[in-house]
């Protein structure tokens, strides 16, 4: 916390308390700075350098900057060998940002091939610096409560501050029900705020300076451009390669699938396959279950395997952890399972490398077909597709894991003009129908319209928002919650600038996904791998909340409180709970945000 104006700290001592509630990101050191109209504070995970010496807060020799940082800094050594002459007290990855900053300011975030969320404290000119990553890897929160600005990594440390309103922004309720997350800047809490991926915030007594460094909807598509496997396969190998990084075991995430698998395959030829331990999550469900080409995958690595079950008991453990220690509503089902693998994984290793973000750069998702086939459904007879969408009804709905059935339903049932409509129909809850016409429009400024195709809007909506504030929200809390940090290849910055430049038909064509990324794949990995169907990392939500689940479930969506504070018409969630208890529908899509949501509310807002 910092005080821009003249008068001191009003509330200095609840800094202790902010630390205890982040110890579980970096209980391996902490330390702080102390100042009438400073504090900054820090807690370590000891993944570099990990003597007391490289403990954060640092500080240049004059005492003047103080600096903080959560997360990597890939390029390290090249800085460090940029200002070889700083006064250097450890091997810290994080320390060579201070002679950084002392050189270009705010202007050397552009420097960093890294993922971070960093707090810089000029005392001299009583200016506050808070910058994220690109894609929004590492987060930071923030209020302002007078002349003081609070900051912290979670929001549950941002509820200390005095006579905080826990007052709820109603767009971001609205954001909830439509997509299931929460869109920054917004945080469910009015007064709390997110700094957006790409972006620093400068705070002064003379007000607020917002710059975007990085906007990846800017980005233009190489039109023409052809594909380069060879390239791709340089720049994804060389970011595997240097994430590999840490003075701790590394391991890695995989299901199975090619993203996962492709990042395994690399880090293990970097690190030597004893080196490298593979974490996966298995189901009871056999649809759900991604044991089988895991084990494989591992086997073809040489690496050592660890398999995780997620029972019923297990995943209620995860909600009720989740929910009761991060003050943000993590509606992703999958967040209860990677809760479970990171728990697990933390036993044996530090770091954990993740597939995130292949989906939204290199085409995977389903949607992105739907777009592609949009224009065939739109050009055949009426009479046709009101045939086709009275015979979808009569499928029955399933608790598989991707039932082909549920796709071709929400395909008839989202098949608009507009593609944003489209878009969210299929890729959000279902309940964007109930939404203002306002809240669409705000997500539609995110987009130009000069996207070549709906398939390249789409994807670059996603990565701006889906990713940044769904996944790696996701994917940062529930490690964290274990002291595990994850760290994304994919999202390397020369990996990143690669893939939004590439013609759309490098990923998807057709009924095909992730072309080029699948080529660059098959070179390491058997075409089981690379050509199984997508499935991805989930949780059977619709069964659960008919069955092991069924009795809180009832008791959390019987407030209808969404309904209350009048972002769903009355009776809405009533409708839901029934036709999902029938059987006819599997609404497990909607149902849960709704669910995460009433208890998060409990534990944060009304209890």
């Amino acid at each position: 916390m910092v005080a821009l104006g003249a008068a001191p700290l009003r509330a200095p001592d609840r800094t202790a308390r902010m630390a205890a509630l982040l110890a579980h990101r970096g209980p391996d050191g902490a330390a702080t700075l102390t100042s009438p109209h400073a504090i900054l504070g820090a807690t370590r995970l000891r993944i570099r350098d990990p003597r007391p010496a490289a403990d954060q807060p640092f500080q240049d020799p004059a005492g003047h900057v103080w600096l903080a940082c959560n997360g990597e800094i890939y390029n390290a050594a090249a800085l460090r060998s940029r200002y070889r002459d700083h006064a250097y007290r450890s091997r810290s990855d994080v320390e060579p940002l201070v002679p950084l900053y002392l050189d270009r300011g705010r202007e050397g975030i552009v420097d960093l091939d890294a993922m971070f969320a960093l707090v810089v404290w000029s005392a001299e000119r009583r200016t506050l610096l808070l910058a994220r990553d690109r894609a929004g890897e590492k987060p930071l929160f923030y209020l302002r409560a007078g002349d003081e600005v609070w900051f912290a990594s979670e929001v549950q440390a941002l509820l200390e501050a005095p006579a905080l309103s826990r007052s709820l922004d109603p767009v971001a309720l609205q954001d909830l029900a439509g997509l299931g997350y929460i869109r920054s800047p917004r945080t469910a809490f009015a007064a709390v705020r997110s700094v957006e991926p790409g972006t620093t915030l400068s705070f002064s007594p003379t007000g607020v300076c917002e710059w975007r460094y990085w906007n990846p909807t800017a980005v233009p598509i190489e039109a023409g451009r052809g594909d380069d496997e060879d390239q791709l396969d340089r720049l994804i190998r060389r970011a595997v390669s240097k994430q590999v990084g840490a003075d701790v075991q590394v391991g890695a995430f995989t299901s199975g699938g090619v993203d996962s698998s492709l990042v395994a395959a690399l880090a293990a030829d970097a690190l030597g396959p004893e080196r490298l331990t593979t974490f996966t999550v298995g189901f009871p469900e056999r649809s759900y279950d991604e044991t089988p080409a895991a084990v494989l995958l591992a086997r073809h690595l040489g690496c050592p395997h660890v398999t995780v079950c997620a029972t019923d008991a297990a995943l209620q453990e995860a909600f009720e952890t989740l929910t009761s220690r991060v003050a943000e509503p993590v509606t992703d089902p999958a967040a209860l399972p990677t809760a479970l693998l990171a728990r697990a994984a933390r036993e044996t290793v530090g770091v954990v490398l993740s597939g995130e973000g292949a989906d939204e750069l290199f085409g995977g998702y389903p949607t992105y077909i739907g777009h592609e086939l949009f224009d065939v459904w739109r050009r055949a007879p009426r009479p046709v597709l009101r045939a086709i969408s009275a015979l979808l009804r009569f499928l029955p709905a399933s608790g598989r894991k991707v039932p082909i059935g549920y796709l071709l339903r929400r395909f008839a049932a989202g098949a608009r003009d507009d593609w944003l409509e489209r878009h969210v129909a299929w890729f959000g809850t279902g309940l964007s129908a109930h939404l203002p016409d306002a809240w669409l429009d705000d997500l539609r400024r995110l987009v130009p319209t000069a996207f070549p195709s709906p398939v390249a809007a789409a994807m670059r909506l996603d990565y701006r928002t889906y990713l940044s504030d769904g996944l790696l929200v996701k994917l940062d809390r529930t490690t964290m919650l274990a002291s595990l940090e994850a760290r994304a290849p994919f999202l390397d910055r020369d990996v990143t600038r690669y893939a939004l430049a590439l013609p759309t038909g490098s990923a998807v064509r057709g009924l095909a996904t992730k072309r080029l990324l699948k080529r660059v794949a098959s070179r390491r990995l058997p075409a089981a791998v690379v050509d199984r169907r997508k499935r991805g990392l989930s949780v059977p939500i619709g069964r659960w909340i008919n069955d092991g689940f069924r009795a809180e479930a009832n008791r959390l969506l019987a407030p209808r409180r969404l309904e209350l504070l009048g972002v769903l018409p009355p009776g809405t969630i009533d409708q839901l709970l029934s036709e999902h208890r029938s059987g006819r529908v599997n609404h497990a899509r909607a149902l849960w945000p709704l669910i995460v949501f009433e208890r998060w509310y409990q534990r944060w807002v009304g209890g």
